[in-house]
């Protein structure tokens, strides 16, 4: 570290009762604003505590962020390693997510202390990025032991580790829509979306369906790359797009974006009006992607596949030249009322979701299951594809429909083929 370490806060009763708010205050700012939007100061008039008084504890604001990761991964380590002691598979996801669901009904409750989301690890940087990446490094090889079949060679490297990513991803997104319930209903949330896990969406007829559907056409916004003039408002929306989920909305500026493009601010300005403008027509690009595939899948003869073909496509966009679709927690760049709006835009996408599930339970390919938790669970898969590369080597726009898709559709416990 380069600045000098002075010496040790004598850690009293309360210290550690102090140190506990202002971790607290912290996750939960992360969580509103993100890692980049709040300050030490921001911290401090959280919890009544001058600037100073808060660099007692945290000398430096990047010190505070790995804090409030440790005791994040601290946290969940706990539940995996509970749920580790159970012999086989199926109750070791379903313990888990158990577990996981009344500790966010407790810290909706206020009886727990916040933890940050991990969807902000994108955007840790400085000295801390190191350590803290190696922590969910390790986190992320328990979840991957969590979910390993009970029978070792029924399964690839790629599979498993898709689950484990699936899994986490599944965790964070839950935290988007389980404020919909009541918090005493947490747990039958947990219940349903482990049933959705194990066993699949498919109703017994459909459960041979093979999840690689023949291919489909890939959402598009605008004219092709090929026919797309270089300084295009869509090449500045997709480099945005693929910048900000890489370093968070605040570590991306003007600047960045235009260099990315070889451009000149002034190109970026002819074609957005500020960086508000563009993160919200970022949003709208994304939005737009969602609502192609769910049209293009609208006409399909079932609700099973009208939901695997509309999810199909948008996990092969997110891995196609003009992807990815743009993270939900850049609206944290964005004015209160529009972040807001960003939120209500994407609920209503996911109720779309929701009605091929219904579909599907009327016309009898999908089994009876809760369509809130399906249709969620589908948006967060559909997220996860972006980033499952780094975590599942092997995974390709080819095969990950078949990891990331397959088993919301037929179950983790479905025996797949290594593509």
């Amino acid at each position: 570290m380069t600045d000098a370490p002075g010496p040790a806060p004598r850690q009293t009763p309360r210290f550690e009762q102090k140190r506990e708010m202002i971790l607290d205050a912290a996750a939960r700012l992360f969580h509103l604003h993100g890692l980049d939007g709040v300050t030490l100061s921001d911290v401090g008039a959280k919890v009544g505590l001058a600037t100073n008084s808060v660099t007692y504890y945290y000398r430096r604001k990047d010190r505070l962020v790995a804090a409030c990761f440790e005791r994040a991964f601290s946290i969940f380590d706990g539940l995996v390693a509970a749920a580790a002691t159970h012999p086989d598979m199926e109750t070791r996801v379903r313990v888990f997510l158990r577990s996981y669901f009344q500790l966010l009904a407790d810290i909706e409750n206020g009886a727990r202390s916040e933890i940050v989301n991990f969807s902000n690890l994108a955007v840790v940087r400085g000295e801390v990025a190191e350590p803290v990446g190696a922590a969910y490094t390790a986190l992320f090889r328990n979840m991957r032991a969590l979910v390993s079949p009970d029978v070792e060679e029924a399964a690839a490297r790629a599979q498993v580790n898709s689950r484990a990513h699936l899994l986490l991803a599944l965790s964070q997104w839950a935290r988007i829509w389980l404020p919909r319930y009541e918090t005493g209903c947490y747990v039958r949330a947990a219940d349903r979306v482990a049933d959705i896990l194990l066993h699949g969406l498919a109703a017994p007829a459909f459960a041979g369906a093979a999840t690689t559907l023949a291919p489909e056409p890939t959402p598009r916004i605008g004219p092709g790359a090929a026919a797309e003039p270089a300084l295009s408002r869509e090449a500045f929306l997709r480099a945005a797009t693929r910048l900000i989920n890489a370093h968070g909305v605040h570590g991306v500026s003007v600047e960045r974006i235009s260099a990315s493009l070889n451009a000149t601010k002034g190109a970026f300005y002819y074609h957005n009006a500020d960086k508000q403008e563009m993160i919200s027509a970022c949003f709208q690009r994304s939005f737009a992607v969602i609502r192609e595939a769910q049209a293009a899948a609208a006409g399909a003869a079932d609700g099973l596949t009208r939901l695997s073909r509309a999810a199909a496509m948008l996990v092969r966009f997110q891995l196609s030249d003009a992807g990815p679709l743009l993270r939900i927690t850049a609206r944290t760049g964005l004015p209160a009322s529009d972040a807001f709006a960003v939120l209500d835009a994407m609920n209503r996408l996911s109720e779309r979701f929701a009605g091929f599930v219904i579909d599907g339970m009327i016309d009898g390919s999908i089994r009876p299951v809760d369509p809130t938790a399906a249709s969620q669970m589908t948006q967060a898969m559909i997220n996860a594809a972006a980033s499952a590369t780094r975590w599942a080597p092997g995974i390709s726009q080819q095969n990950a429909v078949d990891y990331l898709l397959g088993p919301l559709l037929h179950g983790m416990g479905a025996r797949r083929q290594e593509a």
